[in-house]
């Protein structure tokens, strides 16, 4: 009995996933509630269990194609048959519901003038792989069920030579100019990366923060010298019970400190209602370097949580995080983000705001140089440049330099992180 398993509801008004990896082949077995499928959900893996104990009879959609929730997954065959080798033409619908006409195929370019259309079976994601490197798919013949082209096909007919086309002797003339598809970098190509799962996330989510909003960044050089002073003093305590003090649970208390001083840059822009989102919890985004990419795990109610638990928390998400074992929930829901390379944080650099929230605080790495003290007098001093960036279109400039005056008040003198607050 063939069994069609469609893409479920996840959760949290997720409307479609994109295939991220198949634990299985047609005509594997598989049992019940075995892995089936990974999906990507905004920035999340979610792996999806078998519904059904049986034999793989079709996969219906290829790695790096978006479903739809109710979209056609995978059809398993509950008697454990063989697989079939096409799936049957769809019987034509007895009723046809009012609406606009479908648009009619793009008509076929000159190079592919002599192809019959509507004969090529392939998934989108491996039409767009063909169209990028420019081959026609109708002269391909596909090794997948039923003939559908696969991209291990597109790979294998990307190495196939274009026809050069014959200059009649008859014509003296200068040959035509070369054509924009041929005017490429010439060397070797090493690697082509297909831009999906994570890094696909990505890009869209960078490409729609771009684009939406108006960023403008403030910079701001802070003595952390105390600072260095009373983490290395606090360590020893952390190391007995297991935890490594790090910079950045400071950071969080003094940024809360300054959200709390301009409480419009914890906030989030609904573009759709033109307002502007202010909460009251303080729901800190920590963006960590993973293996598929950047992500952005989320300290919850940080401002009720204890340097110690911060320290715990933060270390716990960050390696979670690259261990790509974080829940859609812990990856959602900030209301401000610190972006930090740690040691090789660089100078200076100009986050991108983590869209929809309209500000982010980039951490740089502390350097050392002799300051003049108040009374004239040089002294060695350990530096460190903050940038914020702001979205303009709601914030503006003054209101980053006063948030970042906090933040360094709060840590050029770091004890008073600690009066009135956890």
């Amino acid at each position: 009995m063939a069994f069609d398993f469609r893409l479920p509801d996840i959760g949290e008004g997720v409307a479609e996933g994109e295939v991220v990896q198949w634990f299985v082949q047609e005509g594997d077995p598989i049992q019940e509630d075995a892995p089936l499928v990974s999906v990507l959900t905004d920035k999340a893996n979610v792996e999806i269990p078998s519904p059904r104990k049986g034999r793989i009879a079709k996969i219906h959609a290829q790695v790096g194609e978006k479903v739809k929730v109710g979209g056609l997954l995978v059809t398993i065959d509950t008697e454990g048959g063989p697989a079939p080798t096409a799936a049957p033409p769809s019987p034509p619908s007895k009723k046809t519901p009012a609406g606009p006409p479908q648009q009619p195929p793009a008509a076929p370019s000159a190079a592919s003038a002599t192809s019959v259309p509507g004969t090529v079976s392939a998934s989108p994601y491996v039409r767009r792989l063909a169209a990028e490197k420019g081959i026609d798919l109708s002269k391909i013949r596909g090794s997948g069920p039923g003939g559908r082209i696969t991209e291990a096909d597109v790979a294998g007919g990307a190495t196939s030579p274009p026809s050069t086309p014959a200059v009649s002797e008859a014509s003296p003339g200068p040959a035509p100019p070369p054509s924009t598809s041929a005017a490429r970098p010439s060397g070797e190509i090493l690697e082509r990366i297909p831009i999906r799962g994570v890094r696909r996330v990505i890009a869209e989510h960078m490409a729609e923060s771009t684009h939406k909003a108006a960023p403008f960044t403030y910079v701001e050089e802070v003595n952390v010298t105390e600072l260095v002073a009373l983490r290395e003093r606090m360590s020893k305590h952390f190391e007995k019970q297991g935890l490594q003090l790090h910079y950045l649970p400071f950071i969080v208390k003094a940024v809360i400190a300054g959200l709390r001083a301009q409480p419009r840059m914890n906030a989030r822009m609904d573009d759709a209602q033109n307002e502007l989102v202010v909460y009251g919890g303080y729901h800190i985004g920590i963006a960590t370097a993973a293996p598929e990419g950047l992500i952005v795990p989320v300290v919850r109610d940080a401002d009720q949580k204890s340097l110690a638990q911060l320290a715990r928390e933060i270390q716990d998400l960050s390696d979670r995080g690259r261990a790509g074992k974080l829940t859609r929930a812990e990856l959602s829901g900030s209301t401000f983000t610190i972006t930090s390379l740690g040691i090789l944080g660089g100078l200076l650099a100009t986050p991108i705001l983590n869209y929809p929230e309209v500000a982010i605080l980039g951490v740089h790495r502390i350097f050392h140089r002799p300051v003049y003290r108040p009374d004239g007098t040089l002294a060695p001093a350990a530096l460190m440049n903050f940038s914020v960036t702001l979205d303009h279109r709601v914030l503006d400039g003054i209101v980053g330099a006063q948030f970042l005056a906090v933040v360094r008040e709060n840590l050029e003198d770091p004890h008073q992180l600690f009066a009135g607050m956890r």
